[in-house]
């Protein structure tokens, strides 16, 4: 196994209201060898409740942290309202893709800014400092991430690549994920994610991007752990951090 060859785990969507299928999750692809993960951390899930009001969130993040998983930024609340007068390709993007989900995918450079000095500030109060952001289905807006660079971030990922923006160095490689709000999706996300990494073997990196929802169907959850564990066969586990740290850019 070399670190040249590395495989990010990322947990998507974690909060308070995720907590306990998290914690599952985590549990479980620890047991097949992953020893590190990049938790995205929405600050307040659809305005359901702030993760700084609930104090044993808190102190487990924090232990999480502090035995090496990475916390990023994943957007404000994770939920973008409709707006009148929007285009086919918007609702295809911000509806069919997710599902109202988008949050970041149209917002101008201020409101952006803004809210991301807010969660860091809000992350500061538990002693965290993440320099990731990870905008909610990966839908970031240019003026958006030009306010993460005003704002200090480190480094953001789309669908497709991790930019650094110390260097602005981009690296390649499509992120595996699933939806699995309908059987239909399920199909075809199991036979893209099959060929997908087929695809990446010679990628020196290898991003498997996972959500709560992934964990309770077995199909799904089956995919992801072989994966995995065929990944950590010549696969170093890291973090964002840690890839960027490595390739001597982070």
């Amino acid at each position: 196994m070399t670190h040249s060859r590395a495989l990010v785990v990322s947990i998507h969507d974690v909060s308070p209201v995720t907590w306990k299928t998290t914690a599952a999750m985590l549990d479980d692809l620890q047991s097949l060898g992953v020893t590190t993960f990049s938790l995205l951390v929405i600050p307040d899930p659809h305005h359901r409740g702030h993760f700084l009001e609930n104090h044993a969130f808190c102190v487990w993040l924090k232990e999480r942290a502090d035995s090496g998983d990475e916390i990023i930024i994943h957007g404000t609340y994770h939920q973008r309202d409709r707006k009148p007068g929007e285009t086919v390709i918007q609702k295809l993007i911000t509806r069919f893709y997710t599902e109202n989900e988008g949050e970041y995918y149209d917002l101008d450079e201020e409101t952006a800014f803004n809210a991301v000095v807010k969660a860091q500030s809000d992350f500061r109060k538990i002693d965290l400092n993440p320099t990731g952001f990870i905008a909610p289905a990966w839908l970031l807006s240019i003026p958006a991430e030009q306010a993460l660079r005003r704002a200090g971030c480190g480094y953001t990922t789309r669908l497709g690549n991790v930019l650094n923006f110390k260097t602005e160095t981009q690296y390649f490689s499509q992120s595996m994920v699933y939806s699995v709000r309908s059987t239909w999706r399920r199909v075809i996300s199991l036979a893209w994610n099959a060929i997908l990494f087929w695809r990446l073997q010679g990628n020196p990196l290898l991003r498997i991007g996972i959500h709560p929802p992934d964990f309770v169907h077995p199909a799904i959850w089956g995919q992801i752990r072989r994966s995995i564990s065929h990944a950590l066969v010549d696969r170093t586990p890291m973090t964002y951090e840690e890839w960027l740290h490595i390739h001597g850019q982070g």
